[in-house]
């Protein structure tokens, strides 16, 4: 039941909801179980032919008491055994209809409970992607969280939360109704108790790798995830390259060992279905035999009415063992599910809030990296790094790929946390001020412009819902958005399209400096935007990130080494070290690693 435990957890604040539903599932059973008692004094009356057949002989005979009650009632109303066929279908109608009345109330108050239920699942795996660090989606495919988000909740949904019902329900019919048919005959009752394991034993061999093939499933699944989401970033490149053929040939081999996975999966768990019937019909022919010789040799004293009735009773039993099977085969399916949502659930968060942590009102000095290592999975990244970033400089960030450089200014708001040493914004970490706070007083503009499936307007306003329509337009006119904003067909109710792919990439970008403007941060973290454009939009995005750039404390990882020029101190980065550091003109002369870099970028 371990697996089953955040289930159990989500439970708990509904404990007065499933305590009414197993009230409304027993007075179900109950009712059903009477319906079938009635079933005696019915067939008495169409056996004897007269109201006032004899019980039959000795207490082995228990639903002689329901019986007797009938005769008493013939004889105080004067019935004639028609009439009074009449009566018990009266009567079993009525208890019928209770019996649906309160399965149906125990659905009702059930079904919002698992509702609710998936509902959490599917809030607390999406809260935990918002906590987790960056550093964790370098680690995972795209693919494969999101079919954890949407195929493995669905796949608990219905194997897991949609097998509620019957964990409670069907236990329950299946002791309640073993009770009675104890009651009636212990003998009988007796016989069926011991072919319970050996149905047990069979049906649990059937379900026993079911978990094991779910979760081979599940990976693939996100596996074909991972394969569409590639293709869709990648749809141009894969066209130019003419090689359709062999992501159709990677996508279809996944989904050939999905399919077949699938497969698998399937035939065990609808094997459950069938065996559990035919196993208890089997049962059910065996006590027709083993009872009906004891009757007819008189060494069970149970007359021919009870023993239809038992025998009712217990052909009652096939259709919830039936669903049980079926149900333990769905749990041991979604169990895979469970487990894959538990490793994202039980993730560490190593950037997290504090609790206690203060409140970064207002960047007064500087910003202080002092002796800072990060390392990640075992690999160093940065060491050793002290850097001192006063208010109002500009510093940009230089080295070769994988150098450090985007790691470092993702230090800064908290992307990371360090591993060894310290970052503090006006001489107190970074860490002892809460994390919202800290990321309040930045904005970032990233070389790829990240932007949402929405309208311009929001697409500037994010994070500032409450901004005014004015201050919206004045953001895109200091980030020369303004002008190509206006010449669309709805303006800035425009929607740009999944990922901005309705605009151009200068378009894009000058909406994610607009959005940067909006916000008016002390501090802005810019990977500079102009390298993958073409000329005259690079004119228009530098010039809006100079504009936004006056007054402000900026960290600049710099690609076009022109662009930094005028940089108040350039930090250059050669495997997570600082090797130099300077103004440009300083560092041309050192004529060190900087100075080649610069020499490679004028040959180009």
């Amino acid at each position: 039941m371990k697996k089953y435990s955040r289930v159990l957890h989500y439970l708990r604040p509904y404990t007065g909801g499933v305590l009414l539903y197993f009230l409304f599932t027993i007075l179900s059973i109950v009712f059903a179980l009477f319906s079938f008692g009635l079933l005696q004094p019915f067939f008495d009356i169409i056996f004897n032919g007269n109201k006032s057949a004899p019980a039959a002989n000795g207490s082995t005979d228990r639903l002689a008491g329901i019986k007797e009650h009938f005769i008493t009632l013939i004889n105080g109303a004067h019935f004639t055994p028609v009439q009074l066929l009449g009566v018990i279908c009266i009567v079993l109608v009525f208890a019928i209809f209770l019996k649906n009345l309160f399965l149906y109330l125990s659905s009702y108050v059930l079904n919002p409970i698992k509702n609710k239920i998936v509902n959490n699942f599917r809030e607390d795996i999406y809260n935990k992607i918002l906590l987790l660090p960056i550093g964790y989606f370098t680690e995972q495919r795209k693919g494969d969280l999101i079919s954890r988000v949407t195929n493995d909740v669905n796949e608990v949904e219905g194997s897991v939360i949609g097998v509620l019902e019957g964990w409670i329900k069907d236990p329950l019919n299946i002791i309640l109704t073993l009770v009675a048919l104890f009651v009636i005959s212990p003998l009988l009752t007796g016989a069926i108790l011991v072919c319970i394991p050996v149905i047990g034993f069979i049906l649990g061999r059937i379900s026993r790798a079911l978990k094991r093939q779910s979760n081979e499933a599940a990976i693939k699944q996100g596996e074909s995830l991972s394969i569409l989401d590639e293709t869709l970033n990648g749809l141009r490149v894969i066209k130019a390259f003419n090689v359709e053929n062999v992501l159709r040939g990677r996508f279809d081999q996944v989904n050939d060992e999905l399919m077949d996975a699938k497969n698998r999966i399937s035939r065990r768990r609808d094997m459950a279905s069938p065996m559990s019937e035919f196993l208890g019909v089997m049962v059910f022919v065996g006590i027709l035999w083993f009872g009906g010789r004891l009757i007819l040799s008189n060494n069970i004293d149970l007359g021919a009415p009870a023993f239809f009735a038992y025998l009712a009773m217990f052909y009652n039993l096939i259709n919830p063992v039936k669903t049980l099977s079926t149900s333990f085969s769905n749990l041991n399916k979604g169990a895979a599910a469970i487990t894959r949502i538990e490793e994202v659930l039980n993730t560490p968060v190593t950037v997290d809030e504090n609790p206690n942590g203060k409140k970064l009102e207002h960047f007064e000095q500087q910003i202080e990296f002092r002796n800072v290592g990060f390392a990640y999975n075992e690999q160093v990244i940065l060491s050793n790094i002290d850097l001192t970033i006063k208010k109002g400089q500009t510093v940009a960030l230089v080295g070769s790929s994988g150098a450090g450089k985007s790691t470092l200014a993702d230090l800064v708001p908290r992307f990371h946390d360090v591993t060894s040493g310290e970052v503090l914004i006006d001489g107190i970490n970074i860490k002892d001020y809460s994390l919202h706070s800290v990321r309040e007083l930045m904005s970032i503009v990233t070389q790829e412009p990240i932007l949402f499936n929405d309208s311009i307007a929001n697409n500037i306003a994010l994070g500032h819902t409450s901004a005014a329509k004015a201050e919206i337009e004045q953001a895109a006119k200091i980030a020369n958005a303004h002008d190509f904003i206006m010449q669309k067909e709805a303006q800035y109710d425009t929607n740009i399209g999944d990922r901005g792919s309705k605009l151009s990439g200068g378009e894009r970008q000058r909406l994610t400096i607009a959005r940067a403007v909006l916000k008016n941060p002390p501090i802005l973290i810019l990977d500079e935007a102009t390298s993958s454009l073409d000329t005259e939009s690079e004119r228009l995005v530098q010039d809006a990130i100079n504009k936004m750039m006056q007054n402000r404390t900026s960290i600049v990882i710099a690609h076009r080494l022109s662009t930094i020029r005028n940089a108040d101190e350039i930090i250059v980065l050669q495997k997570g070290r600082i090797v130099e550091r300077g103004t440009h003109s300083s560092l041309i002369e050192q004529n060190g690693f900087y100075k080649k870099l610069v020499d490679m970028q004028e040959v180009k």
